[in-house]
């Protein structure tokens, strides 16, 4: 099975053929899926600063429907449905995790950011809410629009303490209805979201406090 990346900063190779696929995914006995991963962001703003503290960032919790290595497609407010033959690397939430603590780690201004668990001693944990994560085509559109839609909030230990929590939510129409024209604009989304949670996060007092 081939993995395949976004164009831009990672490589895609060739083109998955668009279609939607219940449930129920692909037929037994069908091709393999396509794989696709997203990338983390890697500039920031020069004036970032920089946090002594050491980050845990939580697994995200998401709706089921989200928690999937499917790419998850609305047509309409209350349903939800996945591109047949298109698969993400790993599970949603999971790849957002491993995408937002490289993300904090090409910052280059945290001493310490890793996955939360019971051998990182965070002074602060990162909870992650993955609400939107999505590609749209309302009203009888042709063309997707990518949602991508994320809470946060900062926890300090061992009180679990909440000390802020922001939401974070970006759009953008893909420019085509190819598959790699819409992963890549996942891409460009996610990495707005993923930025501004990182600056969000080391410039907010709370975590320094």
């Amino acid at each position: 099975m081939t993995t395949h990346r976004p164009t831009r900063r990672i490589l895609l190779l060739g083109g998955a053929g668009l279609a939607l696929a219940g449930c129920s995914g692909l037929p037994i006995g069908g091709p393999a899926p396509t794989l696709y991963t997203l990338s983390p962001k890697s500039t920031f703003p020069a004036d970032l600063p920089t946090v002594s503290r050491q980050l845990g960032v939580d697994r995200p919790s998401s709706p089921a429907a989200l928690a999937t290595t499917r790419i998850a497609v609305a047509r309409g407010p209350y349903t939800i449905d996945y591109y047949a033959g298109a698969r993400w690397i790993d599970e949603a939430p999971d790849m957002v995790q491993r995408l937002l603590i490289e993300s904090f780690e090409n910052s280059k201004r945290i001493v310490g950011v890793g996955r939360e668990s019971v051998t990182l001693r965070s002074d602060i944990v990162l909870q992650v809410e993955l609400r939107e994560f999505q590609a749209e085509y309302l009203e009888g559109a042709q063309v997707p629009t990518i949602r991508v839609r994320i809470n946060v909030k900062l926890v300090r230990m061992p009180q679990r303490h909440i000390v802020a929590a922001t939401t974070v939510e970006r759009t953008l129409p893909a420019p085509d209805n190819r598959m790699t024209s819409i992963v890549a604009t996942f891409d460009e989304v996610l990495g707005k979201v993923l930025r501004e949670i990182v600056v969000w996060t080391l410039g907010n007092p709370a975590i320094n406090a």
